[in-house]
C-alpha cells in the first residue's frame, strides 16, 4: 500500500473539505461584517478568517492528530460525562437549534423575500419554511445519490455566480468605503474574530474531520505522520479558497453601503448587490442556487444529527428523530434570519472557546501525557469566564464580577477573557497531578 498521497488525491480531498464547510448559510456573514466595518473591512476580515476559516481547519487537524474515531471519544478525555454532553450540545447547535433553521431562513431571505411585500412576509415565511423542511425531511428519510449529484453541481454553480459578482464589484465598485459602525471603529479585529463564531464551522469540523481522515486513509496513507501531512496540505488548499471567497464577500458588503444604505442582514445585501449588477434575472438565479444549496445542507444536517441521536438513544427510531428535528427547525426558522443570528451569539460565545481549548489541548496532549486534571482545569475555567462574559453582555446581574474583569483581566473587553484562565486552569491541573491526583496518563 502506498503511503504518500498523489497531488490529485490531495486536491480532491481539499475540495471535498471546502465543499463540507462552504454552506450557503455562511454567505450572509461576511457581507454584514463588511457593511459594519467600512474602511476597517480588511482588519475585521482578518479576525473573521481566523475563527471562520483557520480554526475549523485546525479542529480537523486536531481530530486527525488525536487518533480518536469521533468527537465523543476525544471529548471523553476530559470526562466521559463531558464527552456525551459536549458532543450532544454540539450536534444540537449545528443541527436543530441554529444551523438547520438558518438554512430555511437564508433560503427564504435570498430566494423569496426580495419579491414580496412587507405585509405578506410572515405568512409566506411560514409556508416556505414548512415546505422547505418537509422536502428536507422526506429526502433524509430516503437518502439518494441524487442529493450527492445535485450537491456536486450546486457548489460549482454558486462559485461561478460569486466569481462573476466579485469581478463586477472589483471592476466597478458601487461606492466608496464608509466609516466603521459602532465597535468596528476601535475593535474591528476582535469583532471580526467573534463574528467568525457564527459560521459554526469549528464545531462542525469535529464532525467533518472524521470524514476527511477516513478519505485520506482510503487513499493509502497508513502512518499517523502521513495522514497528518496529507491533512495539512488538504486543509491549506481549502483554507485558501474559503479565505478568498469570504474576503470578496466582505468587500462586497463594505463597498455597497454608500449606494444601497445599511441593510438588515447579509442576505439583503447579497440580493440587492446582485440586482444592482445583474438585474432581476441575477437575483432569481442567485436565489435558485442558494435555495437548492440550503436544501442539500439541511438534508445533510438532518441525516447526521438523527444518526447521532439514534446511536445515543436507540429506543427512539431514526425516522422519529428526523421528523422531530425537521418540525422543530421549521418552527425556529419562522423567527427570521436576524433573530436566529442574535439568539445564537450567546451560545456560540460559550461553545467556541471550549472548542478552541479542546483543540489546543489535543495538540499538547503528549506533553502532559493526557492527564485528566489538565483538561478539566483548563476547560472548566474557560467555561466559567465565557459564561460570565455572556451574562454580563446580556445586562444580567453578575454582582460586579463582569465590571471587575473588564477593568482587570486582559482581553476580556475584546471577548477573549477566557484565554488566560484557560492557561491557568491547565497549569493548576498539571500541578494537581504532581500530588498524585489524576496522574494516570491517557491515550
Amino acid at each position: 500500500m502506498r503511503e504518500r498521497l498523489s497531488w490529485r488525491d490531495t486536491i480532491w480531498i481539499g475540495f471535498m473539505l471546502f465543499a463540507l464547510f462552504f454552506g450557503a448559510g455562511n454567505l450572509v456573514f461576511p457581507p454584514m461584517l463588511g457593511q459594519a466595518a467600512g474602511t476597517n473591512v480588511w482588519l475585521a476580515n482578518l479576525g473573521f478568517l481566523i475563527t471562520g476559516v483557520g480554526l475549523p481547519l485546525i479542529c480537523v487537524m486536531a481530530i486527525g492528530y488525536s487518533g480518536k474515531p469521533d468527537l465523543m471519544s476525544l471529548a471523553s478525555r476530559v470526562h466521559p460525562i463531558f464527552g456525551v454532553v459536549y458532543t450532544t450540545v454540539l450536534y444540537l447547535t449545528i443541527g436543530p437549534l441554529f444551523a438547520m433553521p438558518r438554512t430555511g431562513s437564508v433560503a427564504f431571505e435570498i430566494t423569496f423575500k426580495p419579491f414580496l411585500s412587507e405585509a405578506s412576509e410572515p405568512i409566506l415565511l411560514f409556508i416556505v419554511t414548512v415546505l422547505f423542511f418537509a422536502v428536507s425531511c422526506l429526502c433524509s428519510l430516503n437518502p439518494s445519490r441524487i442529493i450527492d449529484i445535485v450537491g456536486k453541481m450546486l457548489t460549482p454553480a454558486l462559485l461561478l455566480f460569486l466569481l462573476l459578482l466579485a469581478i463586477a464589484v472589483i471592476a466597478q465598485p458601487l461606492g466608496p468605503l464608509q466609516r466603521p459602525q459602532s465597535n468596528y471603529a476601535e475593535q474591528a479585529f476582535y469583532n471580526g474574530f467573534q463574528e467568525g463564531y457564527l459560521t459554526m464551522d469549528a464545531l462542525a469540523a469535529f464532525v467533518f474531520g472524521i470524514i476527511v481522515i477516513d478519505a485520506i486513509k482510503a487513499r493509502g496513507a497508513g502512518s499517523n505522520k502521513r495522514i497528518l501531512f496529507a491533512c495539512l496540505k488538504a486543509t491549506l488548499l481549502s483554507a485558501t479558497i474559503l479565505g478568498l471567497i469570504y474576503s470578496v464577500l466582505s468587500y462586497i458588503g463594505a463597498s455597497s453601503t454608500a449606494a444601497l444604505g445599511v441593510q438588515e442582514n447579509g442576505a439583503a445585501i447579497l440580493t440587492k448587490v446582485s440586482d444592482a449588477y445583474f438585474g432581476t434575472y441575477g437575483s432569481i438565479v442567485l436565489g435558485g442556487i442558494v435555495l437548492l444549496a440550503c436544501l442539500t445542507t439541511s438534508i445533510g444536517l438532518t441525516t447526521s444529527c438523527s444518526t447521532y441521536l439514534h446511536r445515543l438513544i436507540p429506543a427512539v427510531s431514526y425516522r422519529t428523530y428526523a421528523v422531530g428535528l425537521s418540525v422543530f427547525s421549521a418552527a425556529l426558522a419562522n423567527f427570521g434570519l436576524s433573530e436566529l443570528i442574535s439568539i445564537s451569539v450567546p451560545v456560540l460565545t460559550i461553545l467556541y472557546p471550549l472548542a478552541i481549548v479542546l483543540a489546543v489541548l489535543t495538540f499538547l496532549h503528549p506533553l502532559y501525557r493526557g492527564k485528566r486534571p489538565v483538561y478539566i482545569g483548563s476547560l472548566l475555567l474557560t467555561f466559567l469566564f465565557s459564561l460570565i462574559h455572556v451574562i454580563g453582555q446580556a445586562d444580567l446581574p453578575t454582582y460586579g464580577v463582569h465590571e471587575y474583569l473588564k477593568t482587570h483581566l486582559p482581553l476580556y473587553k475584546q471577548g477573549l477573557g477566557w484565554t488566560i484562565p484557560a492557561a491557568v486552569g491547565a497549569l493548576l491541573g498539571l500541578m494537581l497531578t504532581w500530588t498524585g491526583i489524576g496522574s494516570r496518563a491517557q491515550d
